[in-house]
């Protein structure tokens, strides 16, 4: 290239422009250098991958505090760099170790969970206790299921202490049988009695004991308001007459009829009786405590305390109830005294 410049350079001064291109035509045409377009190409460079770091080895956990395990001779866990990567809560158990200490070391808290030792080994095993078996954790016992906590709302069997709205009594039901229990009467609720559309008893009471310990024979199936009805005439008037008549208390009634689905005096066609809604009830004998027992029907010429105790009977009975018969009122009644509680327009009373 100098050698060809020196060529242009002797032949005549030419301006320093000039000169330059000529000097690089000149290299051109010598081959020491490369064509301009060779210059300008940029080869890429092949990408290169550098292999990543090793990552390190995990050793053996490192041995546990001999204040909460003790010493053994020898770790079931394999150590070296080819042992297998130990699960995290795995600790190293051995001979002697109680159980319930391992437990308690578990991330959460005291449980009572299996622990397993040689896991990622061939043959894993359950680390049990000093005398304590070991069980699959697959299997439950009955006490470790959880406890059934009754609820706090109490078991309603008494019809007296639920309410209405699920399926107890009303309000005048109840205050009804409050009255009979301070009546000393001795009864007990029963399901609803519903035979047709005309026999029914919403609310009945199985009548037994009266005040003073008098029986009824047999149980009378009422509703509540002829059954307090009964107990305070019974108390009131029926009791003090015999004392006077006879200077002996009752011991028992004996009733005919209390809840009947029949019309009245079971006739054809007659309007529905009272006993077929529990509202009325048929005394048919009156038993005293010396034994004497009055029969309800019509008296002898010479008995005059049976004939004044049946009048004092129909008398003082229309003040509790609104239908009073016996004998005398008709062919048939006339072997018992019939109270009922029927309501009439007018607020008659038949007493007969």
């Amino acid at each position: 290239m100098l050698s060809c410049v020196a060529r242009i350079r002797r032949r005549g001064g030419l301006p320093l422009s000039l000169t330059l291109a000529a000097a690089a035509l000149a290299a051109g045409c010598s081959g020491d250098m490369s064509p301009p377009g060779d210059l300008l190409a940029i080869e890429p460079a092949n990408p290169v991958i550098r292999s990543e770091p090793a990552a390190p080895m995990m050793m053996a956990p490192a041995p546990v505090q001999p204040a909460m395990f003790a010493q053994t001779q020898s770790s079931p866990i394999p150590s070296g760099p080819d042992a297998p990567l130990q699960n995290v809560l795995a600790y190293p158990v051995g001979d002697g170790v109680d159980s319930m200490q391992v437990t308690s070391a578990l991330p959460e808290g005291y449980v009572d969970q299996p622990v397993v030792t040689g896991i990622g080994t061939d043959q894993p095993s359950l680390a049990a206790g000093a005398g304590a078996p070991a069980r699959d954790p697959r299997t439950v016992d009955l006490e470790d299921r959880p406890i059934q906590v009754a609820s706090a709302m109490p078991r309603i069997e008494n019809p007296m202490s639920k309410p209405q709205w699920a399926g107890g009594l009303p309000a005048a039901e109840m205050a009804c049988r409050q009255r009979l229990k301070r009546l000393g009467v001795t009864f007990r609720d029963i399901p609803a009695i519903g035979t047709g559309s005309s026999c029914s008893i919403p609310y009945p009471v199985e009548l037994t004991r009266l005040s003073g310990g008098i029986e009824i024979k047999p149980a009378a199936k009422l509703n509540c308001q002829i059954t307090e009805a009964f107990a305070l005439w019974v108390k009131n008037e029926l009791g003090p007459a015999a004392r006077v008549r006879y200077l002996s208390g009752v011991k028992s009634i004996n009733q005919l009829s209390s809840y009947s689905c029949r019309t009245m005096n079971s006739k054809r066609g007659a309007p529905m009786s009272e006993h077929a809604k529990g509202n009325a009830i048929d005394v048919g004998k009156i038993t005293l405590d010396n034994g004497k027992a009055i029969l309800v029907k019509q008296p002898g010429f010479f008995a005059l305390r049976q004939k004044s105790l049946l009048n004092s009977i129909r008398a003082d009975s229309c003040k509790y109830f609104t239908t009073v018969l016996g004998p005398g009122s008709d062919v048939h009644h006339k072997d018992h005294f019939h109270f009922d509680l029927r309501t009439r327009k007018t607020g008659y009373r038949h007493c007969d």
